[in-house]
């Protein structure tokens, strides 16, 4: 009897757990908490870094690349941190019985082309996704975070314009419905398992960089791991905070993205005034490559129908389309920093600024613990008056 009761009670908890999603808000502030997390222990929390690694290996292995990139691609610190967030988000599946390989039309394929590329192109201007470019960068007192915002805001408003046209004028073929398949392996009760061993992996890899002298990048694997599930489970995506409002009028997205950015900020001045990590850690982006690589990027998201780190946490998922665009991004970013928007490019479009240094610490957490509650008031007076939504 005892027994039963005990397995009953673990259902209910899994099921809590793994069987729906968690709230908006619980996910942004988890991911405050990771984050900040990771700049104690060496490094923020981003997406772009890791994948322009994938990008630059892979140009190096086929001879386009005559010299070897300087992050190792299973040892360094952005890899990893991108390796968590996928693995994190495919094993947070497979324990939430929602992986399946998922195609898309072939309009949608191109669709995520297309967006993964400008993506890929917006995060190097802009010194990173929504993520290191906005959020994390934002969160560290980089002044570009503001910019790149603004430009997220103007590439969500002209990617939604497209859509808008898009559905008017394009008809796409939807795909056929493949008959279900009666007998088999019933994956659906086998996928909890393949989720257990996947993070029982993840913690064996740490445990093997630890072993190896390499602790910090362990630690960093197992919170882009943790990362990777909190997104999965709360379908966390910055694309939803940027179009909704004026979408469909709903800002839960927003007011979850707006409370995380005032936490992480709060908590990486804390970190950076007691001088636990350098000032000028992850500020090193510019106010112009900001705005105009975040309305790049912008369009490129509504596009694909993924941020940065969204797309990373479907492609964990199995989506055809948002897989596409993760690799995409990782050859284009690769390609665009390689050939056209070097370290000297970058260095003429303007100089990093960090917020503090303007204003004092006291004074930059207020302006952006102000500048998030507008953002989440505006977007609270949208939701109940359409006043900018658009479709």
């Amino acid at each position: 009897m005892a027994e039963s009761v005990l397995v009953d009670r673990f259902k209910q908890g899994y099921q809590a757990v793994f069987e729906r999603n968690w709230p908006f808000w619980v996910g942004g502030v988890l991911l405050a908490f990771l984050g900040t997390l990771a700049l104690a222990w060496g490094r923020p929390w981003g997406v772009a870094g890791g994948l322009r690694v994938w990008g630059d290996w892979f140009f190096y292995a086929i001879g386009l690349y005559e010299q070897a990139p300087g992050f190792s691609l299973f040892l360094s610190e952005p890899a990893v941190l991108t390796w968590g967030l996928l693995f994190g988000a495919f094993a947070s599946a497979l324990l939430s019985r929602q992986f399946s390989i998922q195609m898309a039309p072939n309009w949608e394929l191109l669709k995520g082309f297309a967006g993964g590329i400008l993506m890929g192109v917006g995060s190097v201007m802009s010194g990173g996704c929504n993520v290191g470019g906005f959020y994390t960068a934002l969160a560290a007192g980089s002044i570009s975070g503001f910019a790149m915002m603004v430009g997220l805001l103007l590439g969500a408003l002209i990617g939604l314009k497209y859509l808008m046209w898009e559905m008017e004028n394009v008809t796409v073929k939807p795909l056929k419905e493949k008959p279900a398949s009666s007998g088999g392996v019933d994956w659906k009760k086998i996928q909890p398992w393949l989720g257990a061993l996947c993070f029982l992996a993840l913690i064996l890899w740490a445990y093997g960089l630890s072993f190896q002298a390499y602790t910090e990048v362990g630690v960093l694997l197992l919170l882009g791991a943790a990362i990777g599930l909190v997104i999965q489970r709360v379908r966390f995506c910055f694309v939803r905070a940027f179009r909704d409002p004026f979408m469909t009028g709903e800002a839960v997205a927003t007011r979850a993205v707006a409370l995380s950015v005032m936490i992480s900020f709060v908590g990486f001045m804390m970190i950076k005034w007691a001088g636990l990590q350098p000032e000028m850690t992850y500020v090193y982006h510019h106010w112009i490559g900001g705005l105009v690589g975040g309305a790049v990027f912008g369009v490129g998201m509504l596009l694909s129908g993924g941020c940065g780190s969204g797309s990373v946490w479907r492609a964990g998922e199995g989506q055809i389309k948002l897989i596409i665009a993760v690799i995409m991004f990782a050859l284009s970013n690769s390609l665009f920093k390689h050939y056209i928007f070097t370290n000297q490019a970058a260095q003429a479009w303007g100089q990093p600024y960090f917020l503090p240094h303007a204003m004092g610490y006291f004074w930059a957490i207020i302006l952006v613990c102000l500048v998030m509650t507008v953002w989440w008031a505006v977007m609270a007076w949208n939701e109940e008056t359409d006043k900018l939504t658009m479709v």
